[in-house]
């Protein structure tokens, strides 16, 4: 049974992951790519599957680095599956990129719970974040979660508040000497940088509808019952059970917001949805049930290819 396989952290679980990624990856490029294989084609598409891999082994050092789950393999399972359930999730490479920029600054953000090094940690979360709203403007509202996170652990002094927006003029100034040193026109980069979208007819389709469901249903579920458990976390580990939510409402906004609605950039939602799942995971009692949940987002990739 596939809950109990992944109830323990074993390296075996991880190694399962990463096949069943590289086999999603190859099938989706399969479908989306037109141009012939070249070695250039071929080291793109690894070094962007290489996004992939990184952003998994991120996601289980943080959370265990940080005792967000128990001990097990529960989360990358989650993230491996919301992948292959919305495989358009590996279309776009610069939202592959971004989500890894965001687990980056993430996992500094979490950390500010040591209360060491304060400033060097405010001011890389914002570096990533900054970086990561390069490639994908929206990836921006992720700054949101250092202030609420300087909030919940109650940091408070005006130079700590003043260094994240140092991290964001570093990466200003990088960027605008690099666009000047390569003739890169300003203008044309920003046309349409910051533009925003309402309309869902991108993901109108019967596929898309049935992965989106699926994946808002299990969340709104399983959210209700990790807010309900929150209270009984450690005190000190309260606040970043708090973050976990407000990171997947920022992706559940850049979900709303984004100008083209493709399905990949529900990509920023899975990470922290991955944990909320892996939580609601871990209190449910009859083993029955946890299979049930994961053998449907088995099935849904299958269910959807043949509607």
């Amino acid at each position: 049974m596939i809950s109990s396989f992944f109830s323990k952290a074993k390296p075996i679980h991880i190694a399962t992951i990463c096949v069943l990624l590289l086999f999603v990856f190859i099938i989706t490029k399969t479908n989306t790519l037109s141009e012939p294989l070249t070695f250039q084609l071929f080291f793109e598409q690894t070094l962007y599957f290489s996004f992939v891999l990184a952003s998994l082994f991120l996601l289980d050092f943080l959370v265990s680095r940080n005792n967000l789950t128990k001990k097990n393999s529960y989360k990358i399972l989650m993230f491996g599956l919301f992948i292959t359930v919305l495989p358009e999730t590996l279309c776009n490479t610069k939202i592959l990129l971004a989500n890894l920029f965001i687990l980056l600054a993430f996992r500094r953000i979490i950390s500010l719970r040591s209360q060491k090094e304060i400033k060097k940690k405010l001011f890389d979360s914002a570096f990533w974040i900054s970086l990561a709203a390069l490639l994908y403007f929206w990836a921006s509202l992720f700054f949101i979660l250092i202030f609420a996170a300087m909030i919940l652990y109650s940091i408070t002094g005006v130079k700590n508040w003043i260094v994240p927006f140092t991290g964001v003029i570093a990466v200003a100034v990088i960027t605008m000497s690099l666009m000047m040193i390569f003739n890169i026109d300003f203008v044309a980069y920003l046309n349409d940088f910051w533009a925003y979208s309402f309309d869902f007819t991108g993901l109108n389709s019967k596929r898309i509808i049935i992965a989106t469901t699926i994946l808002i249903s299990y969340g709104t579920w399983a959210s209700f019952f990790f807010i309900k458990h929150i209270k009984n976390k450690a005190k000190t580990y309260r606040p970043s059970f708090v973050l976990v939510i407000i990171s997947s409402l920022i992706g559940l906004l850049i979900i709303a917001v984004s100008p083209n609605k493709t399905g990949s950039e529900f990509l920023f939602l899975f990470a922290p949805l991955a944990i909320i799942m892996t939580n609601y995971l871990e209190v449910i009692e009859e083993t029955w049930f946890k299979e049930v949940i994961v053998w449907v987002l088995v099935i849904t990739p299958i269910i959807a290819l043949v509607l």
